[in-house]
């Protein structure tokens, strides 16, 4: 794995061998980080932005945010082998002081944890995992977005997730297993 754009682009990123988690391949990344950039339907930039992370495993996505100009990036992971990469990751491109690091279950952190607002958040939940919904219903009604906002969703392209009321989805798009679902909190 290695980070694509920007600052620290080319430079590698290691990740963990097992079946508790799953990188986010390279192509879904970029696809991720090129809609973005470039589409008209979402007004947001990695620039100067504050993202959250949700179930960030080795902190692919988080990293690539810094290296392209986000200004800090929160992690929230539990995977003890996951975190212990996340950490060497970030130290190996000296960004530790641009980010935070929550091991804890994502429940617990979103009740007890965060004090700020976020633009973009990223969530990759396991595939069999739909507690993600209560995730973001959570974080919608406690306020922790900020008024323009973003929302990227890693699923299984063959799950079907109710997002009704929850938050409203600009985009979807398919890459092989992958779907990816841009939406944003009104």
């Amino acid at each position: 794995m290695r980070i694509i754009s920007g600052e620290y682009k080319g430079r590698p990123i290691n990740y963990v061998k097992n079946d508790k988690t799953r990188p986010l391949k390279d192509s879904v990344r970029e696809n991720i980080f090129n809609i973005v950039h470039h589409s008209k339907l979402i007004d947001i930039r990695i620039e100067n932005s504050n993202i959250l992370d949700l179930y960030s495993g080795i902190g692919s996505f988080g990293i690539e945010c810094l290296s392209r100009g986000a200004e800090k990036v929160t992690f929230v992971e539990r995977n003890e082998q996951a975190i212990k990469v996340l950490k060497e990751n970030l130290n190996n491109l000296s960004v530790i002081k641009q980010t935070k690091i929550f091991e804890n279950d994502i429940d617990f952190i979103l009740k007890n944890k965060i004090t700020e607002k976020y633009d973009i958040f990223f969530l990759d939940p396991p595939f069999s995992d739909f507690n993600f919904i209560q995730n973001l219903e959570l974080i919608k009604k406690n306020n922790y977005f900020e008024i323009n906002n973003l929302i990227i969703i890693h699923r299984e392209k063959k799950c079907e997730d109710n997002f009704q009321g929850c938050l409203e989805i600009i985009s979807t798009k398919e890459y092989g297993r992958s779907k990816i679902i841009f939406g944003k909190f009104n």
